[in-house]
Parts: C-alpha cells; structure tokens; sequence
C-alpha cells in the first residue's frame, strides 16, 4: 500500500516557500495534527495524510501481517539540487546507495513525502 506521509505537507510548503501564508501553514498544522489536509490553495490538495505508525495498526486492523515499511523519497526530495544528482550517473549511484541505507530506517519515515508498506500475504 501507498501512504502519504503526515509531513508532506509541511515539507512541501516550506520548500515552495508557502508557509509565509497564514492559511496555508494553518491547513499543515491542522494535517499534522489530525492528518486531515484540505489546502486553501485554488488548485489545492485534499486528502488523509498517514502518520508512519499508524500505518502499523492498519495492517493489524485488517489481518494483515506487520509491514515493512519504506520512505520513498527519504529526505533527498527536499534538497534543491536533487536533479543534478539524478541526471549524473555517478552521484545518481551514491544517492540510490545512500537511499538504500536510509529507507526504512524508523525515526527517518516522516521526511519522506510518501510511503510504502509491503506484507507478505
């Protein structure tokens, strides 16, 4: 299954500048509090964003075996030259290596703006 991580939003809006606007960073509170995201933007996203753990209890809910869970992005996504390192065949490798490592690791689930968690069934 695919998750959107409770912090996406908040990512997000500090990297495209948005969080100067009232509005938008009350709506990122409010997601990170109740994961609930309805953007005040005109073109703005909906939806329920996933806090890391609850993702476990979701799976147990529906008799399913303890997930693995990876971070998709990991914290690469926000740093501004991200596609430099992609378009380098050398750096693309380092930075796949380096996301490897750091993918499923717990305390780093929550920078990743998605989610996934895999069983098997």
């Amino acid at each position: 299954m695919a998750f959107i991580s409770r912090y996406a939003a908040l990512h997000d809006s500090v990297y495209h500048g948005y969080l100067t606007r009232e509005e938008q960073r009350a709506a990122e509170y409010h997601a990170m509090e109740t994961g609930v995201m309805i953007s005040p933007r005109a073109a703005g996203f909906r939806g329920y964003l996933h806090d890391p753990d609850e993702i476990m209890a979701e799976f147990a809910d529906a008799g399913l075996p303890e997930p693995r869970r990876y971070g998709l992005e990991g914290a690469f996504w926000l740093y501004g030259d991200i596609d430099a390192w992609l378009d380098d065949d050398e750096r693309r490798e380092l930075l796949l290596d380096a996301a490897r490592r750091l993918e499923s690791e717990p305390s780093l689930l929550g920078v990743s703006g998605h989610l996934l968690a895999v069983t098997p069934v």
